[in-house]
């Protein structure tokens, strides 16, 4: 039975949801949660704020699953609630988002890789809390969440063509902060 639900796209839970068993919202929930705790920490790099964003988030998407298309990806629909959410309150606080404090690196018998992995992670998170929401958001999607440019495009609701542009610049300016530092 588990292995069937897993089996399931996000599309068919959303379907199954909304027709008859609103218990089973629960799976999208489980398969979100990590990566959109994620994904609003590194906006707004605050655990607690995160986590009050994911969950505002996914009561707002269960409210509003009948506006759901289901023709259209879940991910970036579920997404683009978080990323509404995290800019909300950014405004409201008027703070600068930046990149969260780190990037999981799993742990292994390696120590020296192991910190070498730990210096490596620390020099990138420099970089990134150096660069501008603008650049570090598209950034983060497409390498830590592995986005397609137009699921980033949905997220951000910005054109394909300013998503690719935004990439290369952020790449650009990574460099340029990384060797800097």
């Amino acid at each position: 039975m588990q292995n069937d639900i897993e089996k399931l796209s996000d599309e068919a839970i959303v379907e199954r949801v909304r027709k008859s068993d609103q218990e089973f919202y629960s799976v999208i929930m489980k398969r979100y949660q990590d990566r959109l705790m994620r994904y609003a920490g590194g906006l707004i790099k605050d655990k607690d704020k995160a986590t009050d964003i994911v969950q505002s988030s996914f009561i707002k998407a269960f409210i509003n699953l009948n506006g759901f298309d289901t023709n259209k990806k879940f991910s970036s629909w579920i997404y683009r609630i978080v990323h509404n959410e995290t800019m909300n309150l950014i405004d409201k606080n008027q703070k600068e988002a930046v990149f969260p404090d780190g990037f999981d690196v799993e742990s292994g018998e390696d120590i020296e890789k192991d910190f070498e992995k730990k210096e490596i992670k620390e020099k990138i998170e420099k970089c990134l809390a150096d660069m501008p929401v603008l650049y570090s958001e598209p950034l983060s999607l497409y390498y830590l969440d592995e986005k397609s440019y137009e699921e980033i495009s949905d997220i951000l609701q910005i054109p394909m063509g300013t998503v690719a542009t935004r990439i290369s610049r952020a790449k650009l300016l990574m460099k340029k902060l990384c060797q800097k530092n």
